[in-house]
């Protein structure tokens, strides 16, 4: 799998509601070795897309339609300012991946300290993760860059996320894992996600 992100400040939030419905209606359906993606926007205006394929090279091929391309003018508007594009080739699932019943996204850029120590670390979280949350409905992980992460965590809903969130105070493979962050977290919280 292959994970796309685009992140960037909305101005126009018709606009890019209006761009990701023609998307889904006249772009979507040719997209190539496209897998499903989620979406939304945060409270502070950042809006967040994460768009999963079979390869790069469908990523690719998706990003060279002309369609596309006219699609990307035509929503470019609706950003103020520069958008960030991010290409994941290294990407994993927590708990089965993304959840399209989630009513709550959160997602996290970081920094690994070890990459490889990292994700072996979340592998051996998932199992105790499904016990100690049931709140928690899934996840991915993509690998960007040198060290970087963007993670995605699927919640049932905000409210049950930020109550559970204060049991895994303390936890020992959680504090585990946040010495293997370089540097500090930077979130995007998605409270009315989208699924494609």
């Amino acid at each position: 799998m292959f994970l796309q992100i685009m992140q960037g400040k909305v101005r126009d939030a018709d606009l890019f509601q209006q761009q990701g419905d023609k998307w889904r209606t006249d772009i979507k359906p040719g997209a190539i070795g496209y897998l499903g993606s989620t979406s939304g926007v945060s409270p502070d205006g950042t809006a967040v897309v994460l768009a999963r394929f079979e390869s790069a090279e469908a990523a690719r091929a998706n990003s060279e339609r002309p369609e596309q391309a006219t699609w990307w003018e035509q929503i470019a508007p609706a950003f103020d300012g520069e958008v960030t594009f991010i290409d994941c080739p290294v990407v994993d699932m927590i708990a089965g991946g993304g959840n399209d019943q989630a009513g709550f996204v959160q997602v996290m850029h970081g920094r690994a300290v070890n990459q490889q120590e990292m994700r072996d670390i979340g592998d051996a979280m998932t199992a105790e993760l499904k016990e100690l949350r049931p709140d928690v409905l899934g996840g991915i992980v993509g690998w960007h860059g040198d060290r970087q992460f963007t993670q995605a965590m699927y919640f049932t809903s905000e409210a049950e996320a930020r109550k559970a969130e204060k049991t895994m105070s303390g936890d020992a493979q959680v504090e585990e894992w946040d010495k293997m962050l370089d540097g500090e977290l930077q979130f995007v919280d998605l409270i009315d996600p989208t699924y494609d």
